[in-house]
């Protein structure tokens, strides 16, 4: 098994800080034995902005894709925090994704390819892989490009 803080650090990534709550909620909510679902994500930058826009009108899928991984980057910090230790993830389980985007985009899932992209990378496919949904919107809160939320089994 890999270091995940070791792969970070070859993709010259490190984990922003967690990002503020937006709102009455628990960002990290254990349940079962071994699983922990994160509240959705946005595309924080860790310098106080934020990707704003919607998918075929203002943002590119490319630009939308790094929206993705920010929001990834973003959950990885709240697992963080939570676990004290990514390496104790056994695999991401589900991720949920909503895009905001013009009625007429319909690339949804490559935009969300960003941050599957990105646990690949870190986790490599057995781990990294979850089953997903990638939902288009016509708003996110602060239109924002992009929302993730995922669920996890640990060890």
């Amino acid at each position: 098994m890999s270091d995940i803080y070791q792969n970070l650090k070859e993709m010259n990534l490190s984990l922003p800080t967690p990002p503020p709550k937006g709102g009455l909620y628990t960002p990290v909510q254990a349940f079962g034995e071994n699983f922990l679902y994160c509240s959705g994500c946005g595309p924080d930058q860790n310098d106080g902005s934020t990707v704003i826009g919607k998918l075929g009108r203002e943002l590119s899928v490319e630009e939308g894709q790094e929206a993705a991984r920010r929001c990834m980057l973003n959950l990885l910090a709240n697992l963080d925090k939570e676990l004290g230790d990514l390496n104790r993830i056994k695999r991401f389980v589900k991720v949920l994704a909503f895009v905001n985007c013009t009625d007429d985009f319909t690339q949804q899932p490559q935009v969300i390819n960003g941050a599957s992209q990105l646990l690949m990378d870190l986790f490599g496919p057995e781990t990294g892989l979850p089953a997903r949904s990638a939902i288009g919107t016509n708003a996110l809160p602060g239109g924002i490009a992009c929302e993730i939320e995922v669920l996890v089994e640990i060890q």
